[in-house]
């Protein structure tokens, strides 16, 4: 099965390059679809990876059926899976591949089937999910973003994907460009995530408390960027509502690049937590997570090494 890429303007950068021709634009990828592991991952909100009722996430649950796509239209200096998305670590299959994947991880007892970083294969994404629908898959199907989206694209998945995760990594479009080297981040992920939040609304979740549809905001908490996590924050409330789910994410750490930007070059305080948490409830918000800081955040990180595929 093949997809058209020879014009591509998959996201917002709007390369237009072909990549059929293994022409490659700002994210690197080719006709291909890449991938750097397949996995169960526990390590996602609880009612994505774990007991949804009782907020455990360990390996007594089946966990999230993941698939780490390698590449990425943004080029963060902070992010701590930069050998995949930066480096291209991984391993190109087909479209039949992928759809085998996805029924292979239900088969194992995945809770979902979780695409992480999956903007750039969106096209090839759809053609999977349409043969696995084929071959009985029925689980739920997370889109796990950046939010750095085209709309257009977003809407050629409308009635595919299940729950949209989305990041909203800032509102500042300076310091988006600063961190992530685009210029228009925020114009393109409020946009991205209404349309998102249009297509599947706000979270369902089944007995277990496991989520089957909806839309949950993550937000990651930057070294002195609390007044823009604020604002971020805020833009939700007026857009969509204090009864959205928030993931408020404190797991930040200094790697890849961010030791060259002093404002940055260490974790988040208590107090950047705090002043982020507190705001967010004196705006209403009740529904979501508030994530822990801890010691060794970059445990958390997947060792990267083809597994599954």
């Amino acid at each position: 099965m093949e997809v058209k890429l020879d014009k591509c303007t998959i996201c917002p950068h709007m390369c237009k390059v072909n990549r059929e021709l293994e022409n490659k634009g700002i994210c690197g990828a080719g006709s291909l679809v890449k991938v750097a592991k397949v996995a169960m991952y526990y390590f996602e909100e609880p009612c994505i990876s774990g007991c949804g009722k009782c907020g455990k996430t360990n390996g007594n649950f089946p966990g999230s059926g993941t698939i780490f796509f390698s590449n990425c239209n943004l080029n963060c200096v902070f992010c701590q899976n930069y050998k995949i998305s930066q480096e291209g670590f991984g391993k190109e299959i087909t479209i039949e591949k992928l759809a085998n994947i996805m029924v292979k991880l239900q088969h194992q007892g995945a809770y979902n089937i979780n695409l992480v970083t999956p903007t750039i294969y969106a096209l090839q994404i759809k053609e999977a999910i349409i043969l696995a629908k084929d071959m009985d898959l029925t689980i739920p199907i997370i889109y796990n973003s950046s939010g750095y989206e085209n709309i257009d694209t977003l809407k050629l998945l409308d009635g595919l994907i299940d729950v949209y995760l989305p990041d909203m990594k800032y509102f500042d479009n300076e310091i988006a460009f600063r961190y992530s080297k685009v210029k228009n981040y925020f114009d393109f992920s409020s946009l991205a995530i209404l349309e998102m939040y249009k297509q599947v609304g706000k979270p369902v979740f089944n007995e277990n408390g496991m989520i089957t549809n909806g839309i949950i905001i993550r937000h990651m908490i930057l070294p002195n960027c609390t007044r823009d996590s604020k604002k971020i924050l805020y833009w939700i409330k007026d857009n969509i509502g204090v009864d959205s789910y928030i993931s408020l994410m404190a797991q930040y750490f200094p790697t890849n690049k961010s030791y060259m930007y002093e404002s940055i070059n260490r974790k988040i305080t208590t107090k950047e937590l705090k002043i982020v948490e507190n705001y967010m409830y004196s705006l209403g918000f009740f529904n979501g997570y508030v994530q822990n800081i801890e010691k060794n955040e970059d445990m958390y990180v997947p060792n990267f090494n083809l597994d599954g595929i």
